[in-house]
């Protein structure tokens, strides 16, 4: 599957020259949003190039939106690489300098579709931070039960997110939502088999790396019992 393998609910069409440059104009990396599910697994980096099944996960995690799909899982560690570069700049660079991009961005913005790249190969390398409480001799239980997140870049709007929407609902009917936790772990199967289970999913901010760490630290109760 290459790089231009589009997969959304309606085909997209280039209207005309105009178009492609208006969107041009607001396909910034500012104008994105970096996203990630996050969980524990016992092999965190993985890849896949299932459209149709990246297709259902981006659906029930974000919505009707468009962005760029990062066919690969990753330890947290994994996320910058030794060039200071994250996984979700590196998405958007690998997009940004096809031939194509103008089509592609345009489609992204105005059509809500959805590209699924790979810059994995850059990012294969533990590279330990500076908040150091992932590591093994920090937190063993890390060991047994390790980090992992995928990541997603998503064009900026006003609207939530489709896992807010879920969420809020499930918790509001139920006191919990376990059950739609559990449909989103069964839609990462597809390259995550068991023993991977989610956790949460939230947004990344360069000027806060460590709050991804915050998130697992968070859950250590949960899977020290």
């Amino acid at each position: 599957m290459g790089l231009f393998d589009i997969f959304r609910k309606k085909d997209i069409k280039v209207e005309n020259k105009q178009s492609n440059e208006s969107a041009t104009k607001n396909d910034s990396l500012t104008n994105f949003d970096y996203f990630y599910l996050y969980g524990l697994t016992d092999n965190p980096y993985r890849q896949s190039k299932d459209i149709k099944e990246f297709n259902n996960l981006y659906n029930k995690l974000i919505g009707d939106k468009g962005g760029i799909i990062i066919g690969s899982s990753f330890h947290p560690y994994q996320l910058v690489n030794p060039k200071g570069t994250t996984a979700w700049q590196a998405a958007y660079l690998q997009l940004y300098v096809n031939e194509k991009k103008d089509e592609a961005f345009n489609a992204i913005i105005n059509e809500n579709g959805q590209f699924l790249v790979d810059p994995s190969s850059a990012f294969k390398d533990i590279n330990v931070w500076p908040d150091t409480r992932l590591t093994f001799d920090e937190n063993p239980i890390f060991s047994k039960y390790v980090p992992f997140v995928i990541p997603f870049l998503v064009y900026k709007s006003n609207t939530q997110t489709q896992w807010d929407l879920d969420l809020n609902v499930e918790i509001a009917l139920k006191g919990h939502a376990s059950e739609f936790v559990n449909t989103i772990t069964n839609s990462i199967r597809f390259f995550m088999p068991e023993p991977s289970f989610i956790l949460g999913f939230d947004e990344f901010y360069e000027q806060n790396p460590s709050s991804v760490i915050d998130n697992f630290i968070n859950c250590k109760k949960l899977i020290e019992q």
